[in-house]
């Protein structure tokens, strides 16, 4: 039976930028976790865990059949970059308004695929508020960065 409503937590984080990162997401329905996974790398940025922590986590909210996703993100950069800015980067060929290439741009690109059908709402939450699951993300991206030091 497809899921009708989740709720996703994401973070990601580097030792250094660039350096160790992780990232790791949490997703919810109807107050239950039903799924969480966490990944890093050995040399890599802030940005790119924060976006492949969205990316994996909508990757398996598809997985799971769910209908439509609020994904919470700690990261301006990711919540503004998919909501506003990717907007304006595709009218100008991936150039930012000061005709710079979009950093990341592969990343925006695959999280711009998985959007595409509109069944995702992006909220920013304040990162080390006390926010349970934000707080078990970032626990998650702490210890997949430990792997690499």
């Amino acid at each position: 039976m497809p899921i009708k409503d989740a709720v996703v937590f994401t973070d990601g984080g580097c030792s250094g930028n660039p350096g160790p990162g992780g990232w790791a997401y949490v997703i919810t329905a109807g107050g239950a976790e039903i799924a969480s996974s966490s990944g890093g790398e050995a040399a890599t940025t802030n940005n790119k865990m924060e976006l492949t922590a969205v990316i994996r986590a909508i990757e398996n909210c598809n997985a799971l059949s769910i209908e439509h996703v609020t994904v919470n993100t700690d990261s301006q950069y990711v919540k503004n970059g998919i909501t506003v800015w990717i907007k304006d980067w595709k009218r100008r060929g991936w150039k930012t308004a000061s005709k710079q290439p979009v950093k990341n741009r592969e990343y925006w690109e695959e999280l711009d695929a998985l959007t595409a059908a509109g069944n995702i709402d992006f909220a920013w939450v304040k990162g080390h508020a006390g926010i349970e699951l934000n707080e078990k993300c970032d626990r998650m991206v702490s210890l997949e960065m430990d792997k690499y030091r």
